[in-house]
């Protein structure tokens, strides 16, 4: 995609904004955004559902933003399955091969293949309203592949199953993705499911890209903060306060030492929730930060302890803890483990 911009309205909405990405051949990319954030029609306009306002969509050196879907030999898989009700398994997954005209000794192979692929080999005599949701999805995956087309894309597929099933189907359709070796793009608002899947992620806000990285990568260094509050659950303590003479003056005399320089006065400095430990104890450190407990949460692998730092709620992921609500406490970290953001938001350090 080269500066693709999509609006509506006559120009008043703007879906997407100057999107520049390059997707690998065989690579799993996930457009990772909040609901309206335009990921849906960027990948409309992949597939050709959409045609961009302005921009070059190219598959290898061939531009194909003026070609119609049929022939961009993509395969969509939907939200809502999209299955032919009165049709059974088999004739679903067989449609698009006999429509192209395959034979059917070869249809009947390849259906077959990709049945057995998809492990519902056993449901090909079925309706779609006698199988289960998650049989239902694996049809409709189905039907895509047995295409073998030279681009997968699933606009939000899992969202209809339940976490159970998610779970398992995430891990399905990553064994698919590298067994066929098919360039994929998959969009979702679910960052589990994007970190677990995606060889990169392109997060998506008001239309645009904002950062595209490996997961960890992404996790690790998020280059503003607004990524910084969207990716994590609990997302990224965001500390914001003032450089004056090489300090960093939080609010109610909490001072640190300066993280990175930047010309901006106004700064915010982020820690991971699992960066952070508590102590009732003052530490012999200068990087910790004062704080009242609010609530202690136990979450099986991890104890939460939300505090109360100057009218912001910080979040710590500890293992075990004697902390209790209304308890004075120290949060300490090592000074590699935080975030220095300018006023702009922008990481600088």
């Amino acid at each position: 995609m080269r500066s693709v911009s999509k609006y509506f309205d006559g120009g008043e909405t703007v879906a997407n904004y100057k999107l520049d990405l390059e997707v690998e051949d065989g690579e799993f990319l996930v457009f990772l955004g909040p609901s309206g954030c335009g990921k849906t029609t960027a990948l409309r306009m992949i597939a050709g559902l959409e045609t961009p306002s302005e921009g070059e969509i190219y598959f290898d050196d061939d531009r194909v933003d003026g070609l119609a879907p049929a022939d961009r030999n993509v395969a969509m898989v939907f939200q809502n399955y999209a299955l032919y009700p009165h049709m059974n398994v088999r004739e679903n997954i067989e449609y698009p091969l006999k429509v192209r005209g395959v034979p059917p000794e070869e249809r009947d192979e390849r259906v077959a293949e990709t049945a057995e692929l998809l492990h519902i080999e056993d449901q090909l005599g079925s309706d779609p309203a006698e199988i289960s949701g998650g049989q239902r999805q694996r049809t409709s995956l189905a039907r895509a592949i047995v295409r073998e087309p030279s681009v997968f894309l699933l606009d939000e597929p899992l969202s209809n199953l339940d976490a159970k099933l998610r779970l398992e189907m995430r891990s399905e359709l990553k064994r698919l993705q590298n067994e066929l070796d098919i360039t994929t793009v998959y969009v979702t608002h679910n960052q589990e499911e994007a970190m677990s899947m995606g060889d990169r992620i392109a997060v998506m806000n008001e239309g645009t890209i904002r950062q595209v990285a490996e997961p960890q990568e992404l996790y690790k260094r998020p280059q503003t903060t607004w990524i910084a509050n969207f990716i994590g659950s609990p997302p990224m303590n965001l500390f914001e306060g003032t450089q004056q003479n090489g300090t960093l003056d939080l609010r109610e005399d909490n001072t640190l030492p300066m993280k990175g320089e930047t010309a901006s006065e106004s700064v915010s400095l982020g820690v991971r929730p699992e960066d952070l430990t508590v102590s009732p104890d003052a530490p012999d450190s200068d990087w910790t930060i004062q704080g009242t407990v609010e609530t202690v949460e136990p979450l099986g692998e991890y104890v939460l302890v939300n505090v109360d730092v100057a009218g912001s709620l910080v979040s710590v992921k500890v293992p075990t803890t004697d902390v209790r609500p209304g308890q004075h406490v120290h949060l300490l970290f090592e000074p590699e483990d935080a975030y220095l953001y300018d006023g702009d938001g922008m990481l600088v350090a």
